[in-house]
């Protein structure tokens, strides 16, 4: 848990200079999949989802 929530931190302030820096190219999608998939490990990963799915229902429900 302790290496899969510091993989997590670096990667995520990798991915954040690389949107800042860059753009995001090929390379740096590389990085911001593996970033994805050691926070898919961590404790916070529940919260992402029901927060991802409640926002997709916000956005569902909107009729214009």
């Amino acid at each position: 848990m302790i290496l899969s929530i510091s993989g997590v931190v670096l990667l995520g302030i990798i991915v954040f200079l690389f949107f800042r820096k860059d753009g995001l190219k090929a390379s740096h999608c590389t990085v911001s999949v593996m970033f994805g998939f050691f926070l898919s490990s961590t404790a916070i990963a529940p919260s992402i989802k029901a927060g991802s799915e409640s926002l997709a229902s916000l956005l569902g429900g909107i009729k214009f």
